[in-house]
């Protein structure tokens, strides 16, 4: 495994050492090297390097010009305007870095310097609840970041903070225990996520029934919730069945996501239940907290309510139930204290941002938050239709998520057959299974390429369409790569650094040199939707490259191998790219 460093890296490093010898009294410099139209890249530092130095810049760059060592690595530089250096790179260094790249199984991407551990909280769905389009967003957007923080070399652990607690499972546990059979399952068989959903909504529905008409069982109801919180056995027990029922239909639909939910990493707000009493002692003997009309408060100059006076972070109650802070601080106490973590990322919808402002600012203050242990939201959007409105029913309910799925299921295998009616290429089981790849991977996509704080549009046409920015665009790149493949023969895929190369070439060499730097700052930003947007952007250099050079019947046998040769890196880099970004890439389509 070897790290390979790309060429804007190397230009950059030459531009910088003939800077310092042009201008050794300056120190280090930027040479602040940009893709460009002119030419490959230009460089933009010496303005600002000439200002500071009282330089004329033109002059400056001449000197830096004349002083380059070109290494065979850049081939033609000018100085353009008031002191660019256009600078273009030599068919020869594109093809060596990228054969030393095909060279490595990660595509000569480095790892990160100094990883660290990063807990991610993200598919957070409620115990006895339906999932919903709200709950894609987390999952999705989590899943992603999981990838690609792993694939830089840091240590990450998975937490799904599941809603698994509170005062609904007093009226929950009661009534199952006035109905014992209506969690007991039709068969020995494994149950299906649906069955264990319908059997929760029926007990949901029955007991909140039971609880808005019957005075006697909501007292019942309620002295249980507190028995739950004393850690009564047969409570508990109880309990414990509404969970286990829950996660048989989380991971039903986690499964229908393509998305790998490990049950040691499901760690649920009753996972902090025995250190809310400490996290509360140890914020009011700091002084972080102070009782306020019984209530332990944290109060913030900064955050006031519409009344002009100050909204605290309720800690606990005056009752001395414990709210969603003392868990979130718990939780942060644990990941810090027991888990090693040095970033926090919460994948958590922007408005619970107050909620994490404080309960963060909080954290600082108590001292487990600083500079070496930071945490974030990661805030995202609203999932709206087609009418950029919040997504409902007809009926005006939230959607069901996996009426959603399998809607995007049965688009997409339609797409999948559609296209193959006349080519008769696959079999009803590959239409099928692409069917679901492509469906999925259509619905994961639309969200990663948006900007996870802005809200989109949930638009399933338009998802699946061949054309325009979509994973099937991508994923049809893929496939029609390992068709050429297929049909190469003997003909296999070598670098010939001695050829010449043509612009769609040199376009398409260049932005496959750059997937290294663009998982860096996808990482570092938090920023899946920069790799879906370096992803499409590859597929149309690849989509340019195919009109214009001919692969298979290019002019030389050395050509044909070199062309080849490019686009099985491409079809690597497509694919590690859409893994990353949960989204598989079927090998015909």
């Amino acid at each position: 495994m070897a790290s390979v460093p790309s060429l804007a890296s190397n230009v950059n490093q030459r531009v910088a050492d003939a800077l310092v010898s042009a201008l050794p009294e300056a120190g280090a410099a930027d040479p602040l090297l940009r893709r460009s139209d002119r030419a490959d890249f230009q460089a933009n530092g010496i303005l600002a390097l000439a200002k500071k130095a009282k330089a004329n810049p033109r002059e400056l760059a001449t000197t830096v010009l004349a002083g380059l060592d070109k290494g065979g690595v850049i081939g033609e530089i000018e100085v353009s305007g008031p002191g660019f250096l256009n600078i273009t790179i030599t068919d020869r260094a594109i093809i060596e870095t990228l054969a030393a790249r095909a060279l490595d199984d990660r595509l000569g991407v480095p790892l990160a310097q100094n990883p660290g551990t990063t807990v991610i909280d993200y598919a957070q769905p409620n115990v006895a609840k339906e999932m919903h389009v709200g709950h894609l967003r987390s999952a999705v957007i989590g899943a992603a970041m999981v990838e690609i923080l792993e694939f830089t070399g840091e240590k990450v652990v998975r937490r799904h903070h599941i809603g698994d607690w509170g005062t609904q499972f007093g009226m929950l546990i009661q009534y199952l225990l006035e109905h014992p059979h209506e969690l007991d399952h039709k068969s020995d068989q494994e149950v299906s996520g649906e069955e264990a959903m319908s059997n929760l909504n029926r007990l949901y529905k029955a007991s909140r029934a039971l609880f808005d008409s019957d005075e006697e069982f909501k007292t019942r109801a309620r002295a249980r919730v507190v028995d739950l919180q004393a850690g009564d056995e047969e409570t508990l027990a109880l309990w414990q069945r509404f969970v286990d029922e829950s996660k048989i239909y989380f991971y039903s639909v986690f499964n229908k996501l393509d998305m790998d939910i490990q049950d040691p990493d499901v760690v649920g707000e009753s996972g902090y239940n025995d250190m809310l009493v400490e996290t509360c002692r140890l914020l009011e003997e700091s002084g972080v907290a102070v009782r306020s009309n019984g209530a332990l408060c944290v109060f913030f100059d900064e955050y006031k309510g519409p009344d002009g006076n100050p909204t605290p972070l309720i800690v606990q109650k005056s009752d001395g139930g414990f709210g969603y802070a003392a868990t979130d601080l718990s939780a942060i106490r644990d990941r810090v204290g027991n888990l090693g973590a040095t970033e926090l990322i919460y994948v958590v919808d922007a408005r619970q941002s107050l909620h994490f402002k404080m309960v963060f600012e909080t954290a600082r203050r108590a001292g487990w938050l600083n500079d070496e242990v930071k945490a974030v939201q990661l805030a995202f959007g609203t999932v709206l239709g087609k009418d950029g409105k919040p997504f409902k029913t007809r009926e005006g309910e939230t959607v069901r998520l996996v009426d959603l799925l399998d809607e995007a299921i049965d688009r997409a295998t339609a797409v999948v057959r559609d296209k193959d009616k006349d080519r008769g290429l696959l079999t009803e089981q590959e239409i099928v299974e692409n069917g679901r790849h492509v469906g999925i991977g259509a619905v994961k996509y639309a969200d990663l390429s948006t900007s996870a704080s802005r809200d989109y549009k949930f638009d399933l046409d338009q998802m699946v369409s061949l054309n325009g920015d979509t994973s099937v665009y991508l994923q049809y790149a893929y496939a029609r790569i390992q068709s050429i493949l297929r049909k190469a023969g003997d003909a296999k895929p070598a670098a010939h650094p001695e050829l010449p190369l043509a612009p769609a070439e040199r376009a398409l060499g260049l932005h496959l040199d750059g997937f290294g730097e663009l998982i860096a700052d996808a990482a570092k930003e938090h920023a899946p939707h920069k790799l879906a947007a370096y992803l499409y952007q590859l597929a149309s250099y690849l989509t340019t490259f195919y009109d214009q050079c001919p692969v298979l019947k290019a002019d030389t046998p050395e050509q044909v191998e070199n062309r080849l040769f490019l686009v099985d890196l491409t079809a690597r880099t497509l694919s590690k790219g859409m893994s990353l970004l949960g989204i598989r890439t079927p090998e015909r389509l």
